[in-house]
């Protein structure tokens, strides 16, 4: 390689700038996909209980069933609705109410006394976002307040031990944390690969490709010039959303170095542009290629760690996606922009994402060298 050869990479990715400013629609998408989708997923995120619905049968109107209605209060909970032992069933078919606690007569009494009666706690597991962890926080409610109310009519010694709770990263567990910076995670991986795929196939299709071949070009430059124009385009993108987006409209704290963050998501793009082209050399359409892009994407995100832990996946499931730069990107992502880790701390990811970028570019040449003898 001399100069010669990177002056001839530099004008063919000038010449993939050019196509792209030529179609309105990608612009628009990659428009979209790093403001607008990044807002939303910050902000339509649903809260894990969030204004719930909670109905009372209060069958034993006494000091302690009051203390239990008064302590159900927003925003976890919406105001208790008083209800009758009959109108439970017919409020839960109507799905007006997702709770309906049910306290028995002779309660108190029956606390008092030493006895362990029993509440009843009607769920519509329907809604089941709500139903899920809203069961454990009506158990906790209860049972503080019972326990409250019977150390102070008991007078008896507060417990040994106090558990003292310290939220690290995240200490008022904000949703919108999580769903900008993920969003953000996937719209890197998810654009790259349409990009270099799209701009492929639109020369494909142009028949602007065959031109190419009858000039002093490689097809190692071919490539080269779209996957550092493509991937360019996807990291300066990259930038705003996290500096505008992200931290001005959003206001999401980044604890770790965005030059730090970058650095793993150029070696990122080096992998996905690579991957977007052997998927384009396959697909040899743009509706093919969407087809194909779903059934690679979705694993890729749904099985890289940013949805769920990896923990709780299978194990095999965990061994295969050590294959997938998406993997170790999000990793990486995550402990540095959540955790503010450095390089002494998330260089084993970047250098599993340059080695498995290595491969998939080595792959996607060969794959590419074939398509255009075809097209020759």
């Amino acid at each position: 390689m001399n100069k010669a050869w990177f002056a001839t990479v530099y004008r063919l990715g000038i010449k993939e700038f050019w196509s792209l400013l030529r179609d309105p629609m990608m612009l628009v998408l990659i428009a979209y996909c790093f403001t607008m989708a990044i807002y939303a997923a910050a902000t339509a995120m649903p809260e894990p209980l969030h204004n719930a619905t909670i109905a009372i049968v209060d069958e034993d109107d006494s000091p302690l069933s009051q203390r239990i209605t008064q302590a159900f209060y927003p925003p976890q909970f919406r105001p208790p609705v008083p209800l009758t032992i009959a109108e439970v069933d017919p409020a839960l078919d109507r799905g007006s109410t997702t709770f309906v606690l049910d306290i028995p007569p002779g309660f108190q009494r029956d606390v008092l006394a030493g006895r362990q009666p029993a509440i009843q706690l009607n769920i519509d597991a329907t809604r089941i976002s709500q139903a899920f962890t809203g069961g454990g926080h009506v158990q906790q409610i209860v049972a503080a307040e019972v326990a409250e109310f019977v150390a102070r009519q008991r007078g008896g010694a507060a417990t040994g031990v106090d558990l003292a709770m310290r939220m690290r990263f995240n200490p008022n567990l904000e949703s919108m944390w999580f769903g900008s910076l993920m969003e953000l995670i996937n719209n890197v991986t998810m654009l790259s690969i349409i990009l270099t795929g799209a701009a492929l196939l639109r020369e494909r299709e142009h028949g602007t490709l065959e031109h190419l071949l009858v000039m002093p070009v490689t097809p190692a430059q071919i490539m080269v010039a779209k996957v550092w124009a493509m991937g360019l385009v996807v990291l300066g993108a990259a930038w705003f959303s996290l500096a505008f987006v992200v931290q001005r409209v959003l206001q999401v704290p980044v604890e770790g170095s965005i030059a730090v963050f970058l650095l793993a998501a150029a070696l990122h793009l080096f992998a996905t542009t690579s991957l977007g082209i052997f998927l384009a050399t396959l697909a040899r359409s743009m509706p093919r290629f969407g087809m194909l892009l779903v059934l690679v994407l979705l694993p890729l995100q749904l099985l890289s760690g940013g949805v769920t832990p990896r923990e709780s996946m299978p194990a095999l499931v965990q061994d295969v996606m050590l294959a997938a730069p998406t993997t170790h990107f999000v990793a990486a992502a995550q402990a540095v922009l959540y955790r503010g880790a450095g390089l002494d701390v998330v260089w084993p990811q970047l250098l599993a994402i340059a080695a498995i970028g290595t491969v998939l570019f080595g792959i996607s040449l060969k794959r590419f060298r074939e398509s255009i003898t075809g097209l020759a």
